[in-house]
């Protein structure tokens, strides 16, 4: 099999896969791992979201049309939060628990890392994986009870300006919080140029429906996107503020509460 080229624009399209989802790729090998490597990663970041939950819509469209209502929704929901979860390692979902057991601790900044850092959840990050599941579940079965094809949009959507909001926490000024592990690697790597243009993409995917002759719904999806966009930046001030910097953890937080929020918004504009 074809080695990939480790100076390659392809060698950020394996990396991003293989590191943050499940997915089997061709062509891996044993590529090195570096900061430039990563850095290029994270610019396909918001990709990856797009190809995850189309993944994760097959079967939200399969329940949902097999059983009719709320009941095929709700089915479909739970099944597509599932495949996202499979489909990711709950890796996300693991960093969200580490991040808000860190914070959570109001202890100072050493030991809320040090925290952050152990291998067991605690109280603040399992009730809040089980809000966050709650939320998204509710949230995707609202929009897709109005309509299935916007609960489909939706949720392509919450997973891409999820992952969008990654390249936005990794810019330029943004310090790592500690001298290793993934945040190091990947802490300030993104430029204004890359984070404006990969955020006009993530609206246009928002603004599909206009395709469509719907400018009701892709006004909605739009603000929802603008609304997880804002999440994603308030939520990784706080953290940088709070921690001094970004690590691999605060990354998983971001994707997962902006995912939910642009979820949110969607079910509300519905």
């Amino acid at each position: 099999m074809r080695r990939v080229d480790e100076r390659g624009p392809g060698s950020g399209f394996v990396v991003a896969f293989t590191m943050f989802t499940a997915l089997p790729i061709p062509g891996a090998g044993d590529l090195r791992i570096d900061r430039t490597v990563c850095g290029r990663a994270v610019l396909w970041l918001p990709f990856v979201g797009v190809v995850l939950g189309g993944l994760a819509a097959l079967p939200l469209l399969a329940a949902a049309t097999l059983r009719t209502g709320t009941t095929g929704a709700l089915l479909g929901s739970a099944l597509a939060v599932a495949a996202l979860a499979a489909a990711t390692r709950g890796l996300h979902l693991d960093g969200l628990a580490d991040t808000v057991d860190g914070l959570g601790s109001s202890a100072p900044r050493e030991q809320a890392l040090a925290i952050m850092r152990k291998p067991d959840i605690g109280p603040f990050g399992v009730v809040t994986l089980v809000l966050t599941l709650v939320v998204k579940v509710a949230a995707l079965t609202a929009v897709t009870g109005s309509a299935l094809w916007r609960g489909v949009l939706a949720l392509v959507l919450a997973e891409s300006v999820g992952r969008l909001g990654v390249v936005l926490a990794a810019g330029r000024r943004v310090p790592s919080a500690r001298p290793g592990g993934f945040g190091a690697l990947v802490a300030g790597t993104t430029g204004v140029r890359s984070r404006v243009l990969l955020t006009l993409a993530v609206a246009v995917l928002g603004a599909l429906p206009l395709v469509w002759s719907r400018p009701g719904t892709a006004l909605g999806l739009v603000g929802a996107g603008l609304v997880g966009f804002a999440v994603a930046v308030a939520w990784r001030r706080h953290v940088v503020r709070r921690l001094g910097g970004v690590t691999g953890d605060v990354f998983g937080s971001v994707v997962e509460l902006t995912s939910v929020a642009v979820l949110l918004t969607a079910a509300l504009a519905a």
